[in-house]
């Protein structure tokens, strides 16, 4: 997986890698020939007394040691931009995925999941490119140039560096293999954390109502504590390494001199050359340690990798037709037939043989016991699921073959809970018609009942609003997302329970104004409150996922016991009569 998603998206940076490996090659080149240049100066220089031969060999060294610093600077630069591009690029594809998800998919991954792919798992993909390009380019290079040249000083030693490289190698190893499980075990604890911290942050208000909180201090702290020790593991073992590349480093310092002393004294070896297969054995084997870093990063990387594409692989169950309806002759009309919903998985269907129809200027109402299945039933109409039998219709084409921008610019959807994004209440109502004017914002606003605590605020439309629209009261929100739909002026309103947080007054005086403002649309309202959809043209009545009964009230009150028991439990039925 890490192989495939690195070969997709670092294809469109050929060049930037190129560039990368040919200024690592000179780079490198110039930090192999600067040892063999010192050992000239000892050996030509200082030993025999030749100022001017150090003063030219020293001037090629700071001429060597420039280019290979402008390489390594360049070499840095280029590789840093490819991978922040590189990463961009996958947090781009992991959103234009997930933003085309049903709710299926969602819920399948869950928000934390898809949240930490989304940046945490990027991110280590995206490290291991930036490290790759940085070191491992030239640690292959570094190895075996260091190679050649130190069997160029000197062949008698060659035996140190057979033994010291395994040595490094097996002793890095042997830790890695401890380090990997750790790695992939640290990415699921992050998810818990961050599931457990999103669920505690949404529902702080439920926690402070029950005084649960020393209960969710100490679920955070289980699952704070679990990743505490998975990266405490981990991170002891990377410890190690550290002691380890030293100790090798030091002791083949030692044993280059120990052997090497005894050939500079039978006139085998120069002193500077010596000194040259010392730095070269040090290169050998920083390169080897660069290496197995790179493999140290690479188990957790791919793990990431698997993650990540898992997400990209993952194909919505809400298809897009291949030959989309691109143009509606008729205007505002809906018909579910014979429609039939059931969960992967499930044993019973959620909704079952529902059909109805429904014309522009008709108010439908949909109520039923929880779960009857009313909001399943709203989110088939723009299509955030597919029925998995009967069909959905707008303006007589199945929504299945429309094409799907043009089946949401005919909808305007009021959610359960109405969410707000971040920023002022004038983009928030622009959301779905950013050319809306102040004096439509106005007018939306004032048929949502919303005007007056607008109005009052000191910034008025252009008033912040906080993430999710925390800084509102709850009807509050829920006027300012009835408010967006208005401003979008489309075809059906879906109100999903959009009336649940208003007072019985403002309820009455805002399904009076909207009658007006939607005559030309068709207006589906799924409520709790029998008084929201007394006057509703009909009223469809949900039970396990079932028409229980359709029409109007007082026919619903003669001949639907459901309906009858739903209006006995609210109001007296003479109040209603």
């Amino acid at each position: 997986m890490l192989t495939r998603l690195l070969r997709t998206y670092l294809r469109p940076y050929v060049w930037p890698l190129a560039a990368v490996v040919l200024l690592q090659l000179v780079g490198t080149i110039a930090m192999l020939y600067l040892p063999s240049l010192n050992a000239d100066i000892i050996d030509h220089g200082i030993a025999r007394g030749d100022t001017g031969y150090i003063v030219r060999t020293g001037g090629w060294m700071l001429l060597v040691s420039a280019v290979q610093m402008a390489c390594s600077i360049a070499a840095v630069y280029y590789g840093a931009r490819t991978a922040m591009g590189f990463g961009r690029d996958v947090r781009a594809a992991i959103f234009h995925r997930v933003i085309r998800y049903s709710g299926r998919e969602v819920g399948q991954f869950g928000a934390p999941s898809l949240i930490t792919r989304n940046t945490n798992d990027v991110q280590q993909v995206q490290m291991l490119v930036v490290v790759t390009c940085t070191m491992l380019v030239s640690a292959p290079i570094m190895c075996v140039g260091g190679v050649i040249m130190a069997l160029r000083e000197d062949i008698g030693l060659a035996w140190l560096m057979a033994v010291c490289v395994p040595v490094l190698v097996l002793s890095i190893g042997l830790v890695i293999m401890r380090m990997v499980p750790q790695f992939r075990l640290m990415q699921t604890r992050i998810d818990t954390v961050n599931r457990v911290l999103r669920e505690q942050i949404s529902g702080i208000r439920v926690v402070r109502a029950f005084v649960r909180e020393p209960y969710e201090m100490r679920r955070f702290d289980d699952a704070n504590r679990d990743l505490t020790e998975t990266a405490l593991r981990a991170g002891r073992l990377m410890a190690v390494v550290f002691p380890i590349v030293m100790l090798v480093l030091n002791l083949s310092s030692i044993a280059v001199l120990w052997f090497g002393a005894a050939r500079v004294d039978s006139g085998e070896i120069q002193i500077g050359a010596l000194t040259a297969f010392l730095s070269y054995l040090m290169q050998i084997l920083m390169s080897v340690m660069m290496a197995t870093f790179m493999v140290i990063m690479v188990p957790r990387a791919a793990v990431c990798a698997e993650r990540i594409v898992e997400v990209l692989d993952t194909d919505t169950t809400v298809v897009p037709p291949r030959q989309p309806v691109t143009e509606l002759s008729r205007r505002g009309e809906l018909e579910l037939r014979n429609v039939r919903f059931q969960y992967p998985g499930a044993a019973d269907p959620v909704l079952r043989d529902i059909s109805f129809t429904a014309r522009a200027g008709q108010t439908i109402a949909i109520i039923g016991s929880t779960g009857s299945g009313k909001t399943t039933l709203l989110s088939l109409v723009p299509r955030l699921f597919d029925v998995t039998g009967g069909a959905v219709y707008v303006d007589g084409v199945d929504v299945r073959d429309l094409d799907p921008d043009l089946l949401w610019s005919r909808i305007g959807l009021v959610p359960q809970r109405p969410y707000l994004f971040s920023g002022t209440i004038a983009s928030n109502l622009r959301y779905g018609r950013p050319d809306a004017t102040d004096e439509e914002l106005w007018t939306s606003l004032e048929i949502a009942q919303a005007r007056d605590f607008v109005e009052a605020l000191p910034e008025g439309l252009n008033a912040p609003v906080a993430q999710g629209g925390t800084n509102l009261s709850g009807g509050q929100r829920q006027r300012l997302a009835i408010a967006r739909a208005l401003v979008r002026r489309p075809e059906i309103y879906l109100f999903d329970d959009s009336f649940s947080a208003l007072d019985l007054g403002t309820d009455a005086r805002l399904r009076a104004a909207l009658r007006p403002a939607t005559a030309d649309a068709v207006v589906v309202i799924v409520a709790q409150r029998v008084s929201t959809i007394l006057d509703a043209d009909q009223i469809v009545v949900l039970e396990n996922g079932a028409v229980a009964g359709i029409g109007r009230h007082d026919e619903l009150l003669d001949t639907c016991p459901t309906y009858r028991e739903i209006v006995d439990s609210q109001l007296t039925v003479e109040a209603l009569s």
